[in-house]
């Protein structure tokens, strides 16, 4: 069943709660907080999501494309089970193709405004599109039936951080701002709720 970015924050939010640690996240309208000093499950950020997919490795895939991720080649309509392929050298399925996986970063906050971040590449994308390093963005609210969630869980920072594994608010709010010329076309969206 696909998730849009919030449901997988509440999908978060609901198994911390099942489990009795602390949330991740603090829900306010489309506000979302992150809690770095929160037990709780949570998205990965994009920089724990990488490095869990490489698994160590260097190259653009963890092995043989065909063998560890379903694509376009494999000429399927849907996701398929989870396992189905080889895993990456941690014993992690799928973490490149069958769904693209929602992450807590901003995509590109000064273009695309709350768009967050997928990575992965899904079932029907081409093999170009499915390796470590590629990166998509979408509507949080979007529903896409090529979008799943791997979730991470524990505190990776201090009370009042606002800075952890390769995230940081600051960072995102610099890239929301333009300066300068932009290309023509290009209409910047400044207003972020942070």
């Amino acid at each position: 069943m696909p998730l849009t970015w919030f449901d997988a924050i509440q999908l978060c939010n609901d198994l911390s709660d099942r489990d009795g640690l602390a949330r991740a996240y603090t829900v306010e309208g489309r506000s979302v907080r992150w809690s770095l000093e929160a037990e709780g499950y949570r998205l990965p950020t994009e920089a724990e999501w990488e490095y869990a997919c490489r698994a160590g490795t260097t190259t653009p895939t963890y092995g043989p494309l065909q063998r560890v991720a379903w694509t376009g080649l494999d000429d399927v309509n849907a996701p398929q089970p989870s396992g189905t392929k080889e895993p990456n050298g941690w014993g992690l399925y799928d973490m490149l193709g069958n769904v693209w996986e929602w992450c807590w970063d901003y995509a590109d906050p000064a273009r695309y405004g709350e768009y967050r971040s997928l990575r992965g590449g899904g079932w029907a994308d081409e093999p170009w599109s499915v390796r470590a390093s590629v990166r998509r963005g979408s509507a949080p609210d979007a529903v896409l039936e090529d979008v799943g969630v791997r979730l991470a869980r524990g505190a990776v920072g201090m009370t009042g951080d606002a800075a952890a594994q390769g995230w940081s608010h600051e960072a995102d709010r610099r890239r929301a701002t333009v300066r300068g010329p932009v290309p023509v076309g290009w209409t910047p969206l400044r207003e972020i709720a942070y």
